[in-house]
């Protein structure tokens, strides 16, 4: 079986001591939603109402989490799924997580606008992590963004398309961590308040976003660069910016933050390799649907056409499992893994994956599923 801290075998655990030992901003920042938190709950709410039948009397042998994902063989049906500022959150915390998913065989996505460059992540995972990108609004930078991929030999390019606007965060704006960014004298007595994570921090120095650093401003301040960053990037894609990628990209190419079938359609039209049903953890619209809701109508029209992946909501293996038997071919999870680490620093990525493993495996045994492809069959409609 699969190492995990047996103090923390539940994720409201690590939610706990994630709590103790970041400052509140910097928790709010990973654990809220936006608005009212509707489509937050809703999320793993909808997935938790997925049922699964077990077939006890059965020859059963043994289950296998092995998956075959555009071409590469996986040790586990799920993902780190990209996630900005984590450096916010605990020191390293990106290199932490890709180091970790790395020595378990499993996919790790970088973000554009998190606290580790493409390189580094590269040299980590010997060039297997996947990249996010948040388009730019300018051409040559969102050109040089990719060679740069490239370069580092990553194998799927990831295009965020769920983030035309900034989600309205009530939370983050309360903090001063909506764009422009503030600190306020409540912030610095929150981080004087956590003094391990203010040292940790200290040492290695104010999270930045590594990977745009050859494209910043030298000597911005916060609100400055707030200012730069809405300035430099245009959520907004459209099927001539997709068209332009897939041109350029050779590699996988996944569209991520689907939520209906047209958009699908478009995808495999442009001759887009996956997609990601996800609305962004619940951060973008909160009057939309969750990501298990969205993506039934497109596994039913799309299944055998497109890889269709899923995120936001799933918290457990358990979740993960749910997911899969509606038919979905892969699952990531974000905040999972970022209260691990916030909980548990260098210990956190090891920790979240054991214990997925160790869920997901009793689940297949305790069914009788073999295979991660035979979920489906188990699914209670």
């Amino acid at each position: 079986m699969w190492i995990y801290n047996k103090k923390y075998p539940s994720i409201e655990d690590l939610i706990i001591k994630a709590k103790e030992k970041i400052p509140k901003f910097a928790f709010e920042y990973l654990d809220g939603g936006c608005n009212e938190d509707v489509n937050l709950f809703k999320n793993t709410k909808e997935i938790r109402d997925v049922e699964l039948v077990p077939e006890y009397i059965s020859t059963y042998n043994e289950s296998q989490m092995f998956t075959e994902l555009f071409g590469i063989t996986y040790d586990a049906p799920f993902g780190i799924a990209p996630v900005g500022l984590q450096g916010l959150m605990w020191p390293k915390a990106p290199e932490i997580l890709a180091k970790a998913a790395h020595r378990h065989n499993i996919p790790f996505i970088l973000s554009t606008v998190t606290t580790s460059s493409i390189e580094t992540i590269a040299e980590i995972t010997e060039g297997k992590s996947w990249f996010q990108l948040y388009h730019p609004a300018e051409d040559w930078m969102r050109d040089d963004i990719i060679k740069r991929v490239e370069a580092a030999g990553m194998p799927v390019l990831v295009i965020l398309a769920d983030v035309p606007t900034f989600g309205f965060r009530p939370r983050d704006i309360r903090n001063g961590l909506a764009l422009p960014p503030e600190m306020s004298l409540n912030n610095i007595f929150q981080i004087l308040g956590r003094p391990h994570w203010a040292v940790k921090t200290l040492l290695n120095g104010q999270p930045t976003f590594e990977t745009l650093k050859p494209y910043t401003p030298s000597s911005l301040n916060l609100k400055q660069l707030g200012k730069f960053m809405d300035e430099t990037f245009s959520g907004r894609l459209n099927e001539d910016r997709v068209r332009a990628i897939r041109d350029l990209w050779k590699g996988k190419l996944v569209l991520k933050g689907v939520a209906n079938e047209e958009d699908v359609r478009k995808a495999v039209n442009l001759g887009v390799d996956g997609v990601i049903v996800s609305n962004h953890g619940g951060r973008q619209l909160d009057a939309g649907q969750s990501s298990i809701a969205s993506s039934r109508p497109i596994l039913d029209e799309y299944k055998d056409r497109i890889t269709i992946m899923l995120d936001s909501g799933l918290r457990s293996g358990p979740d993960i499992a749910r997911c899969l038997a509606t038919g979905v071919d892969f699952t990531f999870l974000g905040r999972s893994f970022m209260y691990s680490v916030a909980a548990l620093g260098e210990e956190g990525g090891d920790h979240m994956i054991g214990l997925l493993k160790t869920q997901l495996q009793q689940v297949m045994d305790q069914i009788c599923c073999e295979k991660v492809t035979e979920f489906p069959k188990f699914l209670f409609k």
